[in-house]
Formats: structure tokens, sequence, C-alpha cells
């Protein structure tokens, strides 16, 4: 037996794999030629076996950890220096230090955004305005409706315009006060004067109850007042009651049609620019993060720091997919609770009191509606997917009612888009 097994060793020696050959005919030594007539031998190519090899030694590679490079303390302070100076210039410039990248500025081959940007609507023109256009806007809103109601104007001007919301409260309580001498005391010359030193009345604001005596340095109250005692309370409580202008986020709201680009988000600058403020923000958070390179982060701390990196995001564009593959869309502000998008998309439906819920992505459900898009990461765009109640749905469907294609209502379908 033994010496079966070495003949067949021996045979095996003489035997080839190479290609065209059977495994069971044996190799033929060819002849030996002359060497001045020998010729080169053509390389062979590496056999299945040894491909199969090479491969599983590549995978092996692959899977060990590739080297770190050096995060000693003092290589972290120069890398963030080093950032923080990039930032610093940008932001001299009036630009974030992304916008200076030629990738941003290259926009050829780019995808079409999902929306073109972040817009306004203003509650006292509803004129529709992008977002650097805001401060400019509300400043002629407001001068504008100086020729349909002054004293409103005045009065908005007086809310919007000065920052300081404490003086503001001080001063608008003062005035107040006066008003409310003025309304009760007519025949009270001394209640219709101010004096112009008053330092209640040194914030910045446009007056049209009052002409100024330049001769003794008071503002007076105008004749014509003293008439109208009625209408300065209604002014008064005008003046307790107003707020800042403030221009509202247009959703952007949008249906389309079932798509398989519905989690594929191409966001416009809008949402990522920084203003000089946001900016310098990010600056002070990175300092910081350097003084804390080298410490042993707990999890309570990696999980702050990404809630901070959360905070970053100012707007957010969300993706709603109903049963049927229809999309509703809209853009939120990032801090704004879960509650403002269940409310929208029950706005969105035909039967708004039908129940149901909202999965974020991985399927987590959305059950606390006042956490913020931030805080539960769908910043800054996120595809959701809706639920119904499944109870509510078998009792209608056991009651033989008939539903509709779309739950969405007929003027949105009405403009259905198709995702490009």
């Amino acid at each position: 037996m033994r010496k079966f097994f070495q003949e067949i060793k021996a045979d095996l020696k003489f035997r080839s794999a190479g290609p065209g050959q059977k495994l069971s005919e044996p190799a033929r030594v060819p002849k030996e030629k002359p060497k001045a007539e020998a010729a080169p031998k053509p390389r062979q190519g590496p056999t299945d076996e040894a491909q199969m090899a090479a491969a599983a030694a590549l995978a092996r590679m692959e899977l060990k950890p590739k080297a770190k490079p050096p995060s000693s303390q003092g290589a972290i302070r120069n890398q963030v220096r080093k950032e923080l100076m990039a930032e610093a210039a940008a932001c001299e410039k009036g630009v974030s230090a992304d916008q200076e990248d030629p990738a941003f500025s290259d926009k050829e081959g780019a995808a079409e955004p999902s929306v073109s940007g972040v817009y306004f609507i203003c509650p006292l023109t509803s004129a529709v305005v992008r977002k650097d256009e805001k401060e400019k806007h509300i400043r002629e809103a407001i001068q504008s409706y100086f020729s349909v109601d002054p004293v409103a104007a005045s009065i908005m001007e007086i809310h919007t315009f000065n920052k300081d919301r404490e003086k503001v409260r001080v001063g608008v309580e003062t005035m107040a006060k006066y008003l409310d001498n003025i309304y009760l005391h007519p025949e009270e010359e001394k209640y219709r004067k101010i004096k112009l030193q008053n330092k209640v009345f040194q914030i910045s604001y446009v007056t049209v109850l009052l002409v100024v005596d330049t001769t003794e340095e008071y503002y007076v109250l105008k004749e014509e007042m003293l008439a109208k005692l009625e209408d300065l309370k209604d002014y008064k409580e005008q003046l307790l009651s107003c707020e800042p202008l403030r221009l509202q986020l247009d959703r952007q709201l949008c249906v389309f049609k079932p798509s398989p680009e519905a989690a594929r988000f191409e966001l416009p600058n809008d949402f990522y620019n920084l203003t000089a403020e946001e900016i310098r923000r990010e600056q002070r958070l990175r300092t910081e993060a350097v003084e804390k390179a080298s410490m042993l982060r707990t999890r309570a701390m990696r999980e702050k720091e990404e809630q901070r990196e959360m905070r970053k995001y100012n707007y957010t564009l969300l993706r709603v997919r109903f049963p049927d593959g229809y999309l509703l869309q809209g853009t939120f502000y990032a801090r704004e609770p879960v509650s403002v998008l269940y409310n929208f998309v029950r706005e969105a439906l035909r039967d708004n009191w039908l129940p149901f819920e909202l999965l974020g992505p991985g399927g987590l459900k959305l059950t606390d509606e006042n956490l913020a898009f931030n805080e539960c990461g769908l910043v800054p765009s996120a595809l959701l997917t809706l639920s119904w109640d499944a109870a509510v749905m078998s009792d209608i469907e056991a009651a033989g009612q008939e539903q509709p294609a779309s739950p969405l209502k007929p003027e949105l379908l009405s403009h259905v888009q198709t995702l490009s």
C-alpha cells in the first residue's frame, strides 16, 4: 500500500494544471533544443489557486487596523490653531472658510438642490424674501407702513429695532404710565410734558404723538390728541402688547411622486452658511475643545458634544413618506419641536382626524413631540415615514368605507412634482 501511494506521489510531480490541459493527463517533458535555437519561454499567468491566495491576503491586509497619526496635545493644538486662523480670516472677508473652498464655487456637474434656498414671509406685506434680504425688507416694510398707520409703525420701530429687550420693557412701561396720566388727568399740563433729557426716550424710535418745544427742551403732547383720549388708551394697549416684527419661515411645502431618490438631499448654501456671530461661536467651541482633547471623555460628555454639533444648523429639510410612496416636504427651524411637523402633516391630510405616527431614520418612533429636531438628529435633512394607526384602519376597512387613492388634499396633489 505504501508503495502504491509513493507511485501516485511521484506521478503527480509530472502533472500540470495549466490552461487547456486535463489534470488526468501526465505532463510531457519537451525535448531539449540546442541553446542557440532556444526561444524565450512565454510567461504564464497565475493559476486560479494563486489568484485566490492573493485575494485572501489582500482581504487580511484590509482588515488590519491602520496606523493612526500621532495625537499628542501639541499636534492637536497646532491643527486647531491653523483651523481657527483660517476661519478668522474667512470671517473678516464676510464668508465662511468652507465657502472659500474652490469645490464650493465650482457648480459644474453639481446636482440640482432639493430647495432653492431658505425663504421668509413678511406678515406686514405678505412678500416672500430670501434669507439674506430679511433685515432690509423689515426696515422698508415698517417705513412704508407709516403712510397707513403712523402710530402703529412707530410702536413697531420701538419693539423691532431696539435689541436690548430689558431697556425696551422699561421704556414701554414708562411711556404707558405717561399715557395713563394724560388719559386720567387731561387738564394737568405737567402730564403733557416730558423732558428731552429723559433717558427713557433716548431709545431709538420715531415719535408721532409729541412735538419738541426747543425753547424749554420738552416733548409736548400735540393739542389735537387731547380730543382723542380714547385713542391714547388704545395706543397704550398697542404699546404694551406689540411684538418685534419678525418674518415667518416659509415652509415651501412640496408634494412629490414616489421616488427611489427619496432619501437623497442636495441642500443649498443657506442651510450651511454661518453668520459672523455663529463663526465666532464655533471658534470659541473649538478653542475649548483643544483644552479637553487630552481628557478621557465619558459617554455623557460625548453625547453633549454631539448635541452641540447638531446645534450648528439653523434649518432642516424634512420629507415624510406616506404608505402609498408619496412624499411631503417642508423647511423647518432646526430648533423647532417635533409637534410642529405633526401639525404640518395633519394640515396636509384630506382627513386630518386620522391618527398616525412618524418614524425617523432606522424606524425610531418620534413619540416625544416636545423634543427639537436637532435633539432627534433630524438635521440638516431627514426622511421620515408615516404609519397609520392599525386599529383605526382596521375599523375603517371593516365598515367598508371606501378610501381615496391618496390621503393628501386634492389641491396639493394637483401640484405634485417629480423628485429629480
